[in-house]
Order: C-alpha cells, then sequence, then structure tokens
C-alpha cells in the first residue's frame, strides 16, 4: 500500500484519538469517541485521562483485540495488554510497533523518567508515526515514518513553531496536526503549522469524524 492510499483509510477522532482500517484496525489513544469498529490493535501512549480512557477502549475493544502500552496505563486496562517501554518493538499479528521516546523538555507535564510513548507503527508497508504527548525532541532526527501525527497546542505539548521543527527533523511525506480542539488548542494552531511548512513538508488538516 502506498502512503497516500493509507491517509484514505485513516480517521481523526478528535485530540490525539485517530483510527486507521486497513488490514488491521487500529486505534490510537481513543478518548471521546462514539464508538466504531472493533480494534485488532489499540495504541495508548500514556495514562492521562485524556490518553488512557478505559470507557472509550471498551467501545472499540473485542475478543482479539491487543493493548500495546506503557505500564501505568496498563494497570487502568484489561484484556490482551502488552506493555513496552521507548526502543522495544513488537510485532502484532504482522503489524510492527515501535515504541519511542515522548517526554517534555521545558516543562514536566510528561518526564522523561516516565518512560512513556510515542509510536511508529509498520502497517501495510507505510511507517506511520504518532509522537504522543511530547515536545520536539533530539531523537526525533532519527525516526523514519511516511506520515508523522504530531502534537501543535502548546501547553502540555509543543506548540505549533516546535512542531514545525519536529516535522522539518522527521522529513515525513505527510504530517498532520494533532492535539487540538478539546483541551486545548483550536484550528489556528494547524493552520499556523501547515503555513510555516508551506513548500517544505506537506501538511493534512483533517476534519474530526
Amino acid at each position: 500500500m502506498t502512503w497516500e492510499e493509507m491517509i484514505e483509510k485513516m480517521a481523526w477522532l478528535g485530540h490525539d484519538a485517530f483510527r486507521i482500517e486497513a488490514s488491521k484496525t487500529v486505534y490510537f489513544d481513543p478518548f471521546g469517541i462514539a464508538g466504531g469498529p472493533k480494534a485488532d490493535l489499540i495504541l495508548i501512549s500514556h495514562d492521562h485521562f485524556d490518553h488512557c480512557s478505559p470507557e472509550d477502549v471498551a467501545k472499540v475493544q473485542g475478543k482479539g483485540t491487543v493493548i500495546v502500552t506503557e505500564k501505568n496505563s496498563a494497570t487502568k486496562l484489561s484484556g490482551d495488554i502488552r506493555i513496552i517501554k521507548p526502543g522495544d518493538v513488537l510485532d502484532v499479528e504482522g503489524v510492527k510497533v515501535t515504541g519511542v521516546p515522548s517526554y517534555n523538555t521545558d516543562k514536566d507535564f510528561h518526564p522523561r523518567r516516565n518512560s512513556w510513548l510515542g509510536f511508529i507503527v509498520e502497517l501495510d508497508g507505510v511507517r506511520i508515526y504518532h509522537a504522543g504527548d511530547t515536545d520536539f525532541i533530539p531523537e526525533m532526527k532519527n525516526f523514519r515514518a511516511d506520515i508523522a501525527l504530531i502534537p501543535v497546542s502548546g501547553t502540555y505539548v509543543m506548540n505549533a513553531d516546535q512542531a514545525v521543527k519536529a516535522a522539518l527533523s522527521i522529513n515525513p511525506k505527510l504530517a498532520i496536526p494533532m492535539h487540538y480542539g478539546a483541551i486545548v488548542g483550536d484550528e489556528k494552531d494547524a493552520l499556523r503549522f501547515k503555513e510555516k511548512l508551506e513548500g517544505k513538508v506537506a501538511v493534512r488538516i483533517f476534519e474530526k469524524s
């Protein structure tokens, strides 16, 4: 599958939540969702309520669903849970999941010591990076992804200007702004991100599904 085809199988569910319906159905950080098709795989970056939401997980969790997350979130969830930390790699029914660092550099909402997660997922030949709640961190220069989902709101994560630096460092085929329109941030942050990357990195702003 090409990355362009993969984009058409993705939906932004608000905040940091995304769904991919490809050969496997994958959710990232489901929060405030109405429901949806049952998940083959749910990825949860950290245990803040707007990322690790047991009631939202339950809406899409089936008997065969695998949840990949970190140790704090795992205590709040049930089912087939695989605990990883940054640097770990898992194969879940042919989907390669790599845990990558996700932390703040100039605030303490998401300390590096917690070993919370971003994810690089290889699905149907396409590499998708979900940053989790992070600032622009040095490790990003080593991340390789076709599609990058990047927070832009500021306050708890990097702001739009810092997110531009992150996108340039990762240099994906396409960057998608997230972490706005729910708790903090609004569409202006996403638009600023897109405008500043014009001619450098392609950006798509998703309508909430």
